[in-house]
């Protein structure tokens, strides 16, 4: 069965690293990439009665340069290695990128998101741009990988997943991290940041069934004192040279804080390692 995955374009060099990123990650897999790209007319509410139709001049003028954008995609993949386990698919809409990767997501039935972490603006003080931060947040029904504009592809061979081991986690909330790591021989490496000398009962049980999710695969748990997150991950990831990063995206609590719109451009080791949102089931 085909995997389906999407890649949001802007036609930027971070967007176009994080293409490269997902055909490599999924060589070996039959898939079917979506490549979407959205366009809108500037001044122009999407919910207004002003919005440009198909045959207006503005419309089609956007849409032709949308179009343009996509073929190029398709041609500089065209150039590439053929993969006959790969198949591409370009979508150009009228929409907004939250919008039209929602009615993407639904409408493909897609299984990951694979995105660039800044867009074509750019910004030298910002790790992560603000639609990347809007669909990690708001995109709650399937995975988001995000690639930072300097990484190469190589294959994950540790994640590191922090956890605060006070929630009870499904398992079913883990596939994709379990998935890439089976695929890839990964070692996943569960950091839990504490000021306490023990574990709650609570957390005692949590991690006894992530033991047990993690069954068959090369794990580890990682314990550090009296440190404040931000800097514990940083530390933990860069002192391992891991390469990549997962959370489970609950509303308000762990992932919210780290990647909170005023947080994120403090954190410098996303530039360098991708950041894999996954998503608690139960919001």
């Amino acid at each position: 069965m085909k995997k389906k995955i999407l890649l949001p374009t802007d036609f930027s060099m971070n967007s176009w690293n994080a293409i490269k990123y997902a055909i490599e990650l999924y060589k070996n897999q039959q898939c079917e990439f979506y490549i979407l790209n959205t366009f809108n007319a500037t001044g122009y509410a999407l919910d207004s009665m002003m919005v440009p139709e198909p045959g207006e001049r503005i419309y089609e003028e956007l849409k032709e340069k949308s179009d343009k954008g996509l073929a190029k995609i398709l041609e500089r993949l065209g150039m590439r290695e053929e993969n006959p386990n790969h198949e591409y698919i370009p979508i150009s809409q009228f929409n907004t990128l939250l919008e039209a990767i929602r009615d993407t997501v639904e409408m493909k039935d897609i299984e990951m998101i694979v995105m660039g972490t800044q867009g074509a603006t750019n910004a030298s003080n910002v790790i992560y741009g603000s639609n990347t931060v809007l669909v990690m947040e708001k995109i709650r029904n399937c995975p988001v990988l995000a690639i930072p504009k300097e990484v190469s592809f190589k294959e994950p061979k540790e994640i590191v997943f922090p956890s605060s081991l006070k929630t009870h986690v499904k398992r079913r909330e883990l596939d994709f991290l379990i998935d890439i790591a089976k695929y890839n021989n990964s070692s996943i490496r569960v950091l839990h940041v504490t000021d306490k000398e023990k574990l709650t009962p609570e957390q005692e049980n949590n991690k006894q069934l992530l033991e047990e999710y993690f069954d068959g695969l090369e794990y580890s748990f990682h314990t550090l004192h009296n440190i404040d997150i931000k800097s514990a991950l940083s530390c933990f990831v860069e002192s391992r040279q891991s390469d990549m990063i997962t959370f489970i995206n609950k509303k308000h609590t762990f992932f919210g804080s780290i990647l909170s719109r005023p947080m994120v451009k403090d954190l410098g080791y996303h530039s360098k390692v991708p950041v894999l949102a996954l998503h608690d089931l139960r919001n």
